[in-house]
């Protein structure tokens, strides 16, 4: 993509979200929550507004299909559920899969795509087979050496089975199930299948993880294995398991970055770039990001799981909180250091967990994804609106896996919103990053907003090249604590494009101007990061852009603690951290948003 690329202007005009279906039906009491300000509901990126188009939807007199038209987010008739026919994303079409390419680098040597059925029509639905006793998934720190005798028992089985390329157990077929599904080898009508930057990256590896548990546990005849969490989240979690440090080891990989051994605490909001500070500074910074993901940033459904995503939609609508981060550092933080030199002309391309289509060659993989996994249920534990989706389009959605007796399956996502019905639960562990809430406030009063181009100046922003500092306007101030109920604040970066091959990252701060200090993130007005690990599928000679129609920040809660409540306009700092000369974005807009 060329840098100097230049985006058109955002131009809805209308108060409505696509991703927010009650808006249609919504009272017109609804649509303008505040009789402080002024009526024009500025949702706009060019800041207009057609009120005569406005009254005429809250009359009923614009035919419905004309109101989704306008709303930029139309691929087809899929996306007109469920006003239309229902659009779930379907199994992937195995003899659509083909040849894998490195992200930004050359062709696999080997195929990512799983044997496939001799008819795929006649694959069942999967039930879950009952069990007497839950499989219980410990947190990796805890774990006896007898358990790790087991578990690397169980691995080594599986690696065995490479001996057969094509047998769907084996270690390497397992691996390339990650691959076909999160590296775009797969088609879905006319464009790429893709579980993330979506709403399917929860229940994709929730139903990836048990199987590959299950086969585990069959391999050396103990159905009640479960497979170790990477307690990432807990401060006596926040190294690499010693379990996967052991060379010789089944769990062990070579191709990790020497730097995260010998205990070295993580950084869940890795880029690349080492914070030189102490341990205790990052643990703190740490747990105020899981406190941002899981609570700030994510206290309804949508901004939890990322955007819908359906069928003959465009990949990439949104992700999630937690697969924004720490999922996407950790992996960037575990695998090699991109470019390095491996010896023999061999060059590094983040193997094995920094890239998408290695992830699942680094046994360490399945218990970071466990974690994640973990986050949806301590999530859903909070309480609030915190609850699963219920769109029959989620629901419906499915994959396609082999069981332990490799038989293939399809399975819904409906089936796996529960983990005890599915056979298995976590050992409980704390959860301090609860009440770490950032209680320092750096900046005295408030940013002189004279001094900071207005949103419209600043948009279309063809690069990210250096920090960025603009003013934006709410659509309601003063609300009520039943208005902040209903609806959400949320801070949305609409269309944002960048190539797919490189790491992405970059922090928001508000009431910030360009001298903020990025690297501590201990403030009340850190907003949240955004990042992209690549996976790009394609030919070497492919241009590498993918286009992410929205990354969403809720913001309500930092307005509170930021003393920001009754302002029209604030302040808002994006600061690029790594590969921002390669991001271009069309607009930033402040919306109010129902999630349900």
């Amino acid at each position: 993509m060329a840098s100097s690329s230049t985006l058109p202007l955002c131009t809805t005009k209308t108060p409505f979200s696509s991703s927010t279906n009650s808006f249609f039906f919504a009272k017109p009491s609804h649509l303008f929550l505040n009789g402080k300000r002024n009526q024009s509901f500025k949702v706009s990126c060019t800041g207009e507004h057609d009120g005569n188009q406005l009254d005429a939807i809250k009359e009923g007199a614009v035919e419905r299909r004309n109101v989704l038209l306008g709303l930029g987010g139309l691929y087809g008739a899929a996306n007109l559920a469920p006003l239309a026919s229902a659009a779930p994303v379907p199994p992937p079409d195995l003899k659509s899969c083909g040849p894998a390419t490195i992200t930004d680098g050359p062709t696999v040597s080997y195929s990512c795509c799983p044997p496939t059925p001799d008819d795929m029509d006649s694959v069942p639905y999967y039930k879950i087979p009952r069990m007497s006793k839950l499989r219980k998934r410990p947190a990796a720190q805890d774990v006896s050496e007898e358990y790790i005798a087991k578990y690397q028992l169980a691995t080594s089985k599986m690696r065995e089975l490479d001996k057969d390329p094509f047998d769907p157990l084996g270690f390497k077929q397992q691996a390339n199930i990650h691959c076909a599904y999160c590296n775009d080898a797969y088609t879905m009508g006319d464009k790429k299948l893709q579980v993330h930057q979506s709403w399917l990256f929860f229940p994709f590896h929730r139903w990836y993880l048990y199987f590959y548990e299950r086969i585990l546990g069959s391999l050396i005849d103990d159905p009640t294995f479960a497979l170790p969490y990477w307690n990432w989240d807990h401060p006596s979690g926040m190294r690499l398991p010693a379990m996967f440090d052991v060379e010789g080891s089944s769990l062990y990989d070579a191709r990790r970055n020497p730097n995260v051994r010998n205990g070295t605490i993580i950084d869940l909001g890795f880029f690349g770039n080492e914070v030189k500070t102490n341990e205790i500074q990052m643990i703190t910074n740490n747990l105020i990001l899981m406190y941002r993901q899981m609570i700030t940033n994510a206290p309804s459904p949508l901004l939890f799981f990322g955007e819908p995503y359906r069928f003959g939609s465009k990949p990439n609508p949104g992700q999630g909180t937690i697969e924004n981060i720490p999922h996407t550092p950790v992996h960037i933080w575990t695998g090699t250091v991109r470019d390095t030199d491996l010896g023999n002309g061999v060059k590094s391309y983040g193997e094995d967990m920094g890239n998408f289509y290695s992830a699942g060659l680094d046994p360490v993989f399945y218990s970071h994804h466990a974690n994640v996994d973990r986050m949806w249920n301590e999530w859903k534990a909070l309480g609030g609106k915190r609850r699963d989706l219920t769109d029959k389009d989620w629901l419906n959605s499915e994959f396609f896996f082999y069981d332990e007796n490799r038989d293939p399956w399809r399975v819904k996502v409906r089936d796996c919103l529960d983990s005890k019905k599915m056979g298995y639960d976590y050992e409980p562990k704390a959860t301090p990053w609860r009440n770490f809430k950032p209680g320092k406030k750096t900046t005295p009063g408030k940013v002189n907003l004279r001094s900071v181009k207005p949103a419209s100046k600043v948009f279309p922003l063809s690069n990210l090249d250096r920090a960025i500092c603009f003013s934006i306007e709410r659509p309601a101030t003063s609300r009520s604590q039943q208005e902040k109920d209903e609806f959400e604040e949320v801070l949305t970066f609409k269309n944002l494009k960048y190539d797919d091959s490189r790491y992405i990252k970059f922090d928001v701060f508000v009431n910030a101007d360009k001298t903020v200090n990025a690297d501590d993130i201990d403030k009340t007005e850190y907003a949240g990061s955004y990042t992209s690990l690549p996976h790009v599928h394609g030919p070497n000679n492919a241009t590498h852009v993918v286009e992410v129609e929205e990354f969403k920040l809720a913001i309500t809660e930092l307005l509170e603690d930021c003393g920001l409540e009754d302002d029209d306009i604030i302040a808002v700092t994006v600061v690029p951290k790594t590969g921002g000369e390669v991001v271009s974005i069309d607009c930033v807009l402040i919306e109010l948003k129902a999630f349900y």
